[in-house]
């Protein structure tokens, strides 16, 4: 595959971009799916081995343990391996101000040394967090592009939403919605 090519910090694609997403609501699943139609690129849904509790109280008192702790789940196989992309879309649910640790466990287990990263998050108004800060420091050697913060799944707008973020981040669409 030929890679990607930036020019004057623009990314014309040779190739497919991976998105690589974590949801437990279904949000940041949504987005990711809107990303992949927008950009053609290949979709990576990530799940931990052990699901998480589907009632909130439950589910808020592990995600503050796993962070707290720096806990990295255990993750079935994923799909596709980032090693052959150039481009690489981060989805995640905001989780106490941070990435999920799902998110967090697929970035420890993969190299993303030179590569272009574009984060986004889905979040209801809760805690804000340095979503492109959190990454950037995951992974030091890649080129860290803005984080993109959508509430709940966008909704309408999310079209729009993600045109202008990757206009922005020199993204060229390959189909709008």
């Amino acid at each position: 595959m030929s890679p990607a090519s930036v020019e004057n910090n623009h990314i014309k694609f040779m190739e497919r971009p991976l998105i690589v997403s974590y949801s437990y609501s279904g949000n940041t699943h949504r987005i990711a799916e809107r990303i992949r139609v927008m950009t053609g690129g290949d979709w990576c849904e990530i799940y931990p081995w052990q699901p998480y509790p589907m009632a909130f109280p439950e589910l808020l008192k592990q995600v503050k343990k796993e962070i707290k702790s720096r806990y990295y789940p255990k993750l079935l196989p994923a799909s596709y391996l980032p090693r052959s992309y150039s481009v690489i879309f981060l989805g995640t649910p905001n989780w106490c101000g941070t990435i999920a640790p799902p998110m967090a466990s697929w970035i420890n287990q993969n190299d993303l040394s030179g590569k272009i990263i574009l984060p986004f998050y889905s979040h209801c108004g809760g805690a804000a967090g340095d979503f492109q800060e959190n990454i950037v420091k995951r992974c030091p050697k890649a080129d860290v592009r803005e984080a993109l913060s959508v509430i709940d799944d966008g909704g309408k707008s999310l079209g729009e939403i993600l045109q202008s973020w990757m206009a922005r981040n020199g993204i060229r669409v390959f189909q709008t919605v």
